[in-house]
């Protein structure tokens, strides 16, 4: 509680995370984008943190690209899970495909799989980790623009 006898929220008190089961149709991945967008504007409204409307489109993209891989290729349900951590938004599709995927060498005239390519470019940091069932692909959004004006994200 705080002084005026409210509740004291903060951030460091609980995580800021979402999580959601799909089955693994391709109308998860629209689901996915919209439970994205709905948690990036609660992040926004409810805790008062900037999201720039990049990340909101890059986290979305993301969560996309993840989950197309994921319907596409593993069968079976995934689970998406978003958690607000240090200022950037981590991105997290568990499948039940346990080959890794690789980011295919760039071919300009190749139409699609392009998707690991892009989520690469754009996030902070990319991981893909096998576990017991499948694997858990880990990419982290940057919420903020960077101050100078430069778009946040991987740096080279």
């Amino acid at each position: 509680m705080d002084a005026d006898g409210g509740r004291d929220e903060r951030l460091v008190d609980a995580p800021v995370k979402v999580s959601a089961a799909y089955e693994g149709s391709t109308l998860d991945i629209a689901r996915a984008r919209e439970l994205a967008r709905a948690f990036l504007e609660r992040v926004q409204s409810r805790h008062g943190l900037p999201v720039s409307e990049r990340a909101m489109g890059m986290v979305q993209l993301v969560v996309s690209e993840l989950m197309t891989n994921a319907c596409k290729y593993a069968p079976g349900p995934c689970l998406l899970d978003l958690e607000l951590v240090e200022g950037r938004i981590e991105v997290t599709v568990w499948d039940s495909e346990p080959v890794l995927p690789v980011a295919r060498a760039a071919q300009p005239g190749r139409v699609g799989q392009h998707g690991l390519e892009i989520v690469m470019a754009v996030s902070q940091s990319f991981e893909v980790h096998r576990e017991p069932v499948g694997k858990r692909t880990v990419a982290a959004v940057t919420l903020a623009d960077d101050p100078g004006g430069a778009p946040a994200g991987h740096q080279p």
